[in-house]
């Protein structure tokens, strides 16, 4: 590694043609020194500049000479330093936040929200988390993952479901980021809350496409969230205490101002009602947020963040379950120089889940476990050329399933399904290359192998083929078993390696305009089996091996963006088209729990998607906002292949569960004082595609349903109206004490959007019906939040 960082800082001398000299530092908020990740950074007059990194560094190399050093930072008083550029130097700056008239209302979006007209970045949504708490949701609770689903190219499944699917893609296509760690169910309460914490959160990245190369292992998207740093001024307190839960953060500084802390959590305690009406039921989620950092000497600055969160149901005397994520992540920041930026990152991330079947008398327990090593660097060559590179590796632990009885009497035998161990590493290299004033291109290269590790046996089969067509009945069945082949632990039974190449481009048409591209390959290692439409506790992952090949996932997409009258207007447009290969799909009646062969129940598919975005903001002014829309369409083709016969549903396309060929949504926050803010959500979508019959037969007595072509039909379409009113009430500005009041109501005029529909036949009058089951109705929600 020390001799490729020598050949990148020998790169960069040659592509200096005459004397040049770098400035570098650290930008910080001064009221509670968070670092500014997103500030502008430029030399007033010229068109060097650059942008702060995710710990709020900057760098900036121009001819010597003497300059004014201009930082931006929406929201904050515009820095400003006479600098003489004759020397490496190292210029820091704490931003404060701007100064109102208090008669005055002015409403601005965050700067990471604002179209970047040069820079060549593709597909990318960010929000603020400012903006994410306006936003009114359901229970009254902050959340992340709601919010970006009103984003355009990002939907969900329905009411209650968990996660969230991009541009077509399924839910395992999502490589989610708490602060590095992996999260691999980002809901508590089968979806009514995602993971993340507003209190802690600092800033959220969701990339649809143009993938940067540093990420790798999903094909659809990423979403990259940060916890904030802890204040490193003060103590500060911030909660807010709802009709179902609360939340509390403490965060301030430590190690003799060296360092700070945060402390995030939250708890439901909606068994208290519960247990007061008398009801068996159980329902509730808590999670933890930690996270500190001890500033070692100027050059080196070490992180530890955590997170810890677990649910659990239990619905009579039915069934109980509990499932959880937790993560950890020791990180050092080192600069090499005014050039270079290095991170080291140690992480553990684990998810599991435990269900316990009462009536059967056994528990079902699993889980997912990752340690991850990643050394990323950075490097400023000069201002028309920046270099990221690094390397990556995991190393999985898959258990995925362990039954145990509960009781000397319970039917079910002790069952313990083979673990799955593998190894995921990844090399990248990623240029952002200014080549005119008005062209700058970013393009980048990732090579990523994955090893499927032994220590268990492996079914064989005859001809190789684990899933065979049976042509007489016209159904797929299980492959003949002809023996096993043992593998030692450490041996590799599958190895792949793929070449994931990544381009972008950015051209600036004129001062408020630009025309972008982009185009990336990914490849993702391990799927998720499930033959529902949402992430549940029930839930298998599973790696690629023998006969599990990795999915491959070429994106191509284009657009145009705009700024209008001085930024206070902005537009996106985007196209885009993708193709997914070695896509699992399922056999009819496929069984995916309790089985060691996987292999038996699944066919290998691709999968297309392709649609039009819309994006149009409103950045400033009393009223903020935007109108989303997205034009698209997500398709699935399964061909027999080996295993011979039609595939499913005849080999044709069809759509996947997560086809949506309209979805628009309107967000809006209008401040009408300083004491009252009004915001309002209206989404709707085409109905999610369901299977639904289409006749019926008797046969030996039992009348049997038969099914229409695979996602033929489609639920009723889905629409709500969300509204929220916050309060603040008189206060001084001495005060450190704030509150604020939140009203909001959830699906304001009670649609009854459809979950599902279910077909039973009516024991009384014999006849067929459709039951449609709802979630939600109109849920109001009231939430004091606070601050100290």
């Amino acid at each position: 590694m020390k001799n490729l960082v020598l050949l990148f800082m020998l790169f960069s001398v040659v592509l200096s043609a005459q004397e040049n000299y770098t400035v570098s530092g650290i930008i910080k908020e001064a009221k509670n020194g968070e670092t500014a990740f997103g500030a502008s950074v430029f030399l007033k007059g010229t068109s060097i500049g650059s942008i702060s990194n995710e710990y709020g560094f900057f760098s900036i190399t121009a001819p010597k000479g003497t300059y004014t050093l201009i930082v931006s930072y929406i929201g904050f008083e515009n820095g400003k330093q006479e600098i003489i550029l004759d020397k490496n130097q190292k210029v820091n700056f704490e931003m404060h936040e701007e100064s109102t008239q208090l008669d005055e209302v002015l409403v601005v979006a965050e700067e990471s929200e604002r179209v970047s007209l040069k820079k060549p970045e593709m597909s990318v949504s960010k929000l603020n988390i400012k903006t994410v708490k306006q936003m009114p949701v359901v229970f009254g609770e902050v959340d992340v993952v709601k919010s970006l689903q009103m984003l355009p190219g990002v939907t969900k499944n329905g009411e209650g479901s968990s996660g969230f699917h991009v541009r077509g893609g399924a839910v395992d296509q999502n490589l989610v980021l708490l602060d590095e760690a992996i999260i691999y169910n980002t809901s508590h309460m089968l979806g009514f809350f995602s993971v993340f914490n507003a209190d802690a959160i600092k800033d959220i990245k969701l990339y649809k496409g143009g993938i940067p190369a540093r990420f790798g292992g999903r094909t659809s998207s990423v979403l990259d969230v940060r916890q904030k740093d802890g204040n490193s001024k003060n103590f500060a307190l911030t909660g807010g205490i709802g009709l179902i839960s609360s939340r509390l953060a403490v965060e301030g500084p430590v190690f003799n101002d060296k360092g700070s802390f945060l402390v995030a959590g939250r708890s439901s305690y909606v068994n208290v009602f519960l247990a007061a009406a008398d009801d068996e039921d159980r329902v509730g989620f808590y999670d933890l947020n930690l996270k500190t950092n001890y500033k070692l000497n100027d050059k080196n600055k070490l992180y530890l963040s955590g997170y810890f969160g677990r649910d659990s149901f239990k619905f009579g005397k039915s069934f109980s379950s509990s499932y959880g994520n937790a993560s950890g992540n020791l990180r050092w920041n080192h600069i090499f120089n005014d050039r270079l930026f290095s991170n080291l990152s140690l992480i553990y991330s684990k998810y599991d889940y435990d269900l316990e079947i009462t009536v059967n008398e056994f528990d079902w327990i699993s889980s997912i476990n990752n340690y991850n090593v990643k050394y990323d660097l950075k490097y400023y060559a000069n201002d028309k050329f920046k270099l990221d590179f690094g390397v990556s590796g995991i190393y999985y632990d898959f258990d995925p399933g362990q039954v145990r009885p509960t009781s000397d009497t319970s039917p079910i035998n002790p069952l313990s399904l083979d673990r799955k161990k593998a190894f995921e590493s990844g090399l990248y290299v990623n240029a952002e290359h200014k080549l005119t004033d008005k062209l700058t291109v970013q393009y980048g290269l990732r090579y990523s192998t994955f090893s499927r590790l032994g220590g268990q046996s492996m079914t064989d089969y005859a001809n190789n083929q684990p899933v065979v067509y049976n042509s007489l009945l016209g159904i797929y069945e299980r492959g003949t078993a002809i023996g096993e082949t043992a593998y030692d632990k450490g041996e590799s039974i599958k190895d792949f390696g793929n070449i994931e190449p990544r381009a972008s481009l950015a051209y600036q048409l004129n001062k408020s305009s630009s025309l972008k591209a982009g185009y990336s390959r990914s490849a993702q290692y391990i799927h998720l089996l499930s033959n529902t439409t949402s992430v549940t506790p029930l839930d298998v992952w599973t790696t690629s091996g023998k006969f599990i090949k990795p999915q491959l996932s070429d994106q191509y997409a284009i657009g145009y963006f705009r700024n209008f009258n001085d930024k206070k207007y902005s537009l996106e447009v985007e196209g885009y088209y993708k193709t997914t290969d070695n896509r699992i799909d399922y056999i009819d009646g496929s069984d995916l729990i309790g089985t060691n062969n996987i292999e038996t129940e699944i066919l290998n598919g691709e999968a297309r998607a392709y649609g039009l975005e819309f994006l149009l903001r409103k950045n400033e002014g009393r009223f903020t906002g935007w109108i989303s829309y997205t034009l698209s369409k997500a398709e699935q083709r399964t061909l027999g292949g080996n295993a011979g016969g039609p595939g499913i549903n005849n080999g044709g396309w069809y759509n996947s569960a997560f086809d949506r060929t309209h979805d628009f949504s309107i967000t809006g926050a209008y401040e009408l004082n300083d004491k009252w803010t009004f915001s309002s959500n209206m989404v709707f979508q085409t109905g999610r595609p369901v299977t639904y019959p289409n006749g019926q037969y008797q046969y030996e007595g039992q009348s049997i349903a038969s099914f229409a072509a695979r996602n033929s039909d489609r639920l009723p379409a889905y629409h709500r109206l969300d509204i929220s009113a916050t309060y603040k009430p008189n206060r001084k500005p001495s005060n450190r004490w704030k509150g604020e009041w939140v009203f909001g109501i959830y699906n304001a005029y009670g649609r009854k959007n459809a979950a599902s529909i279910s077909f039973t036949q009516n024991e009384d009058l014999g006849i067929n019906e459709a039951t449609r089951t709802s979630i939600f109705g109109m849920m109001p929600a009231i939430t004091y939040n606070f601050k100290f």
